[in-house]
């Protein structure tokens, strides 16, 4: 039975709920592996009509696990890789999902949580919920969900918050095309719920060909999407071990500011 997250069904809905709260439902290897498995076998599940992505608590998925990041400081330069390549292919598994995707964004993501949002085909945010893309405060780069964010937010709007790594609000994360919708956490369960009416009316066929008619008219199969994967994973893998990295790493673990900033 998974730990890292909840799985419910209802009425051909499956929720997966990230179940790391105390920890603002960060990633760390088990999450990845086992939001990872439940997505496929969501995909391949003929009851399951749509799946919806939450997190338990206050949190959407705070991005990387403090203990999991100094794992990656400490592993050499191929095990980073391989350990990118695992984030990679959950978020590949959520972007080409044969089911429409919803996410419930409950509250704050950052780094891999966004990616995550810009993963699922709709996205639902409270008002309240904060978001960031702070890699480069480390010395690295959101490498890995780079395509998918680039694909939801387009390469202007990733320009500035990949080189600022700063915090931005509901409202910016709407307009700038992350959410589809914001609404006050009172209203959060009624709008995901009339996403969900509104998907149920229509075919599964239709439903599964037009989200690869999306895909294909910007030229995103997943086939190309593994080849991207592979560069991403080498490019973080390769700023980890670098002296930039290290030192951001090591400034964030030790909670001070890191030599360039000083």
């Amino acid at each position: 039975m998974p730990t890292s997250i909840q799985i419910a069904d209802h009425a051909g809905i499956r929720e997966l709920r990230l179940n790391r709260p105390e920890v603002h439902n960060a990633f760390d290897n088990r999450l990845i592996a086992e939001l990872t498995a439940a997505l496929r076998d969501a995909g391949g599940d003929p009851a399951v009509r749509a799946v919806v992505l939450t997190g338990v608590g206050a949190s959407f998925s705070a991005g990387a696990d403090l203990n999991w990041m100094r794992g990656m400081a400490k592993a050499s330069e191929a095990e980073n890789r391989e350990d990118s390549l695992r984030l990679a292919a959950l978020m590949r598994t959520l972007q080409f999902l044969p089911k429409p995707t919803v996410a419930r964004v409950n509250g704050a993501a950052y780094g891999g949580g966004v990616g995550l949002i810009a993963c699922c085909d709709i996205a639902i945010g409270v008002d309240t919920a904060k978001f960031g893309l702070t890699e480069v405060k480390l010395g690295l780069v959101p490498a890995v969900i780079s395509p998918y964010v680039i694909a939801a937010i387009g390469v202007r709007q990733a320009r500035r918050l990949f080189l600022t790594g700063e915090i931005f609000e509901a409202d910016t994360a709407e307009r700038i095309g992350l959410l589809h919708e914001v609404v006050s956490a009172e209203y959060l369960d009624d709008t995901v719920h009339t996403v969900l009416k509104q998907l149920a009316k229509a075919g599964p066929v239709a439903q599964h060909e037009a989200k690869q008619l999306a895909f294909g008219m910007h030229g995103l199969t997943e086939a190309a999407a593994e080849r991207i994967d592979h560069e991403n994973a080498a490019l973080i893998a390769r700023l980890r071990v670098s002296p930039e990295g290290q030192e951001g790493l090591a400034a964030f673990l030790d909670k001070r500011a890191p030599t360039w900033t000083q």
